[in-house]
């Protein structure tokens, strides 16, 4: 009776792989679906009442087909992380692992930017009149820049408001660039090849937290998704790219010290690092999100939590003593968002098309894996699967609460890249990972082939 039911069981395991391909491919034309019907709705409401700001609704960009120098390079990169990404995640060692996700990750980041030529892909991005590098020279004097920084966030306040991007951000985001320049990395190349290389980096910090809090196996697995994430699309060349690198390091840092691995020196750097993040971007504060979800799943989480509030306090300390005060800066923001496109664009459009939006960010491998990963979830077997959907299901809280807020109307593409990057961790539970990653790099290449994107 034995050797008659040995071959239903791979029987039924088939039918259930057949049964769990079709729900993934169903979620998969779900979410396109929905970017199909964020298109043709705000491209009707752009038409008739033209309160969108965007050319090509849902994401800022043009419709144009064009090629570039990277094009060889990206499609290069693209067929060697499918070809040989998922054999070589399986067995690198560790450190080399990262290394080789850093180099790829980079290589992807700037082959795609290269599409648009090397001026227009890099070099100028961050030079133009909304961007950080207008105003290098209003920094000479750093404490009386940061004493006087809130006077200029309102439209009309002073002679000489700050641009968009200045005044929509804490000012350690514009302090960035003025550093480069001050140690002769000025001028907007620098500030693109320094976004790019260090964004590439999030990836790591991901992967250190999903190998820290859930295993190793499911790290290496999601490891060539994040090398060969769509998003890579918009970090390159945006500072949200850099900003989503120091946050997802403070993450990591924080998994490693609740964790037991030298919990006051892990715990310590990544307070300091969560100090740096919220003064980056003011809606990076919902981190707190995401670090919650590392504190709910460490076994040590009381032990470094002195060190880490320690770490956290410095920058805001110092920014303070400085002269200028954050949440004093956060109620004039909302005022000058109100003056700007923010407080035009409907928001009944925009609280579901930025989700839209996140299609082409994440990809359709990651649509599959949030599927996976809510079935992983519903069942609470405290597996390292169940692990990885909690820290997932963090960023997608984050996400969801910044949607809401009313703050993200368009852009989120670019803006939501530091919440966005956690999610193609999802994929680790995809089966089949080549014919995925084929699909994450071939919408990767669409958009940035067919669209000229804002970053």
């Amino acid at each position: 009776m034995t050797s008659d039911l040995l071959p239903e069981a791979p029987a039924d395991t088939r039918t259930a792989a057949r049964r769990d391909l079709r729900r993934d491919l169903s979620a998969a034309a779900a979410a396109v679906l929905l970017f199909a019907v964020a298109a043709v709705v705000g491209t009707a409401v752009e038409h008739r009442d033209g309160t969108l700001f965007v050319n090509w609704p849902p994401l800022l960009a043009y419709w144009e087909p064009h090629l570039g120098p990277g094009t060889p390079a990206a499609i290069t990169v693209a067929v060697a992380v499918v070809a040989y990404g998922p054999p070589l995640a399986a067995r690198l060692p560790w450190r080399r692992l990262l290394a080789a996700v850093w180099v790829a990750g980079m290589a992807w980041t700037f082959s795609l930017a290269l599409v648009d030529g090397w001026q227009r892909g890099i070099a100028r991005r961050l030079t133009t009149r909304y961007e950080y590098l207008q105003v290098i020279d209003r920094f000479q004097d750093i404490p009386a820049a940061l004493r006087d920084f809130t006077s200029h966030i309102v439209v009309g306040a002073s002679p000489e408001h700050w641009p968009a991007h200045i005044a929509g951000h804490p000012p350690a985001a514009t302090l960035t660039f003025v550093q480069l320049d001050r140690i002769g990395l000025g001028g907007g190349a620098w500030a693109g090849v320094w976004c790019i290389t260090v964004g590439a980096t999030a990836a790591l910090g991901v992967l250190v937290t999903v190998r820290t809090l859930a295993d190793e196996k499911l790290a290496r697995r999601a490891a060539p998704f994040l090398a060969l994430a769509p998003g890579a699309v918009w970090m390159g060349t945006s500072a949200d790219g850099y900003f989503a690198a120091v946050a997802a390091w403070a993450v990591a840092l924080l998994a490693l010290a609740v964790t037991g691995h030298r919990p006051r020196r892990t715990g310590l750097a990544s307070g300091l690092l969560f100090g740096l993040t919220v003064y980056l971007s003011y809606g990076l504060t919902l981190y707190v999100v995401i670090a919650a979800a590392v504190l709910v799943l460490g076994s040590g989480r009381v032990r470094p939590l002195p060190f880490a509030l320690a770490g956290f306090a410095v920058v805001p300390v110092v920014f303070t003593a400085l002269g200028f005060y954050w949440w004093e800066a956060y109620d004039l923001l909302v005022t000058r968002y109100d003056q700007g496109a923010g407080g035009t664009r409907p928001q009944a459009y925009w609280v579901w098309a930025n989700l839209a939006c996140q299609v082409l960010v994440v990809g359709l491998a990651t649509v599959a894996g949030l599927r996976r990963t809510g079935v992983v979830l519903l069942r609470r077997d405290r597996t390292a699967a169940f692990r990885l959907g909690v820290l997932v299901l963090g960023a997608l809280v984050a996400m969801l609460v910044a949607d809401l807020s009313g703050m993200s109307k368009a852009e989120t593409e670019r803006i939501w890249l530091p919440f966005a990057l956690w999610l193609p961790a999802a994929c680790a539970l995809l089966p089949r990972p080549r014919a995925w990653l084929v699909a994450q790099a071939v919408l990767a290449l669409l958009v940035n082939h067919l669209l000229l994107t804002g970053w």
